[in-house]
């Protein structure tokens, strides 16, 4: 019987280059910036660095979860037109939640495989900051005494109304499944600031961000956009939210449940960010004379039951490796979103999965988890850890609110 989910495969697509924003903190430098602006600055320096010309894409495919202004239907668009890419172009919005940034490359790979493209660029962007205080119940009037409904759209959107759960208690309920304790989750947690903390100083993580400065983007014929820091920061190039954090510190910190493990230290960081990245078949990639950064080999995504919604790599990454003809011990290293540190883990227990080949140079509970931005991010940060480590295969994944799982299968060229 055929394992539920689905599968692609992608014969001959190649990640050419990417790039990200660093990632900020929530309320800080990038608090006002449309995530459309964001998602220009990186898509702009992805063509940058994978030596492509704007001319040359044929596709735009974005992801954006929450309205950071009211020209979001326009997102997708904007960020093509205003990166230079032509304008008979067309652009799309995926959106697939957490697992959004992973589904752009999904979607990348069917375009170019079908032929519909050559070249597509994909940036996911996200200001978490502008998740804006809103009502859905008022287009036919207040009444008289009623409550007036507005509410903060991010934190009501941490709950699934058919579960009758937060994201945060699916982390809970896997941690009762799974016998993960408080001290477990802020280990992990600890040492996912350590890494990329280790990472930042090695300069591994500046190798994939673009520093962000106040600039305008221009656009002939149309209005300027751009983008302005706050406050007096004057350029913005690390991410904010690494720090040492010892479990000694972390382990006062308090559970968000009652007899929880999970806390606002061992969860993932809010912050503000976009990545892009520029994919290409194989075919444009040899006429060009590009030697690309990794293999696009094949994506997977399945359903899992909502009240354990972070599950969801687990089987994803089984379909993957099924279907794909590898065994886990192929992959030589694992990003998985980390979401909470319990959701983490119980994917890590229950693949059986050697956790020093996962999430090496820090993962979200650190750096930081922008939606739409973190499948790409991932993704991108993989390519270029295989590279530097010489392995040949790479996983990279992230659980779904709702209740999903996706993952993606790249490969290093250099070690294939």
């Amino acid at each position: 019987m055929t394992r539920k989910g689905f599968f692609n495969a992608f014969d001959d697509v190649w990640m050419l280059d990417g790039v990200r924003t660093p990632m900020v903190d929530y309320c800080g430098a990038f608090g006002h910036i449309s995530p459309t602006d964001l998602g220009i600055k990186a898509g702009r320096e992805a063509l940058a660095r994978a030596g492509v010309p704007a001319e040359h894409i044929g596709s735009v495919i974005t992801g954006n979860m929450a309205p950071g202004d009211f020209d979001q239907f326009f997102l997708p668009r904007h960020i093509g037109l205003y990166c230079g890419v032509p304008q008979d172009v067309p652009a799309i919005m995926a959106q697939r939640i957490c697992g959004t940034g992973f589904e752009l490359f999904r979607q990348a790979g069917e375009q170019i495989q079908s032929g519909v493209c050559d070249v597509a660029l994909v940036v996911g962007t996200e200001n978490m900051t502008r998740n804006p205080i809103a009502a859905f119940d008022h287009r036919t009037g207040f009444k008289l005494g009623a409550p007036v409904g507005f509410k903060d759209y991010m934190w009501e959107a941490l709950k699934d109304p058919a579960a009758r759960v937060n994201m945060i208690q699916t982390a809970e309920n896997l941690a009762k499944k799974y016998g993960i304790t408080r001290e477990e989750v802020d280990q992990f947690a600890s040492d996912s600031f350590a890494k990329a903390v280790a990472a930042q100083q090695s300069g591994f993580h500046a190798g994939e961000i673009v520093p962000v400065v106040s600039e305008k983007f221009e656009l002939a014929g149309y209005q300027s956009r751009g983008i302005k820091l706050q406050g007096k920061v004057t350029e913005v190039n690390a991410d904010t939210h690494p720090r040492i954090s010892p479990v000694e510190v972390l382990a006062k910190l308090r559970p968000v449940f009652e007899d929880g493990v999970q806390t606002g230290g061992n969860s993932s960081a809010l912050v503000d960010a976009a990545a892009a990245a520029v994919v290409a078949s194989g075919e444009y990639a040899r006429a060009q004379g590009k030697q690309p950064l990794a293999r696009v080999v094949a994506a997977a995504a399945v359903g899992v039951p909502p009240e354990i919604m972070g599950i969801g790599p687990a089987p994803a990454i089984r379909l993957l490796l099924e279907r794909a003809g590898l065994t886990l011990d192929a992959i030589g290293r694992f990003e998985i979103n980390e979401a909470q540190g319990a959701q983490t883990l119980a994917v890590g227990r229950e693949l059986g999965l050697d956790l020093a080949k996962l999430n090496v140079n820090g993962g979200a509970i650190a750096l930081g988890h922008p939606l739409a931005c973190t499948g790409v991010r991932l993704t991108h940060t993989l390519a270029r850890e295989l590279r530097r480590s010489g392995q040949r295969y790479g996983i990279s994944s992230a659980c779904v609110g709702g209740g999903q799982g996706i993952a993606l299968l790249i490969e290093n060229p250099a070690a294939a």
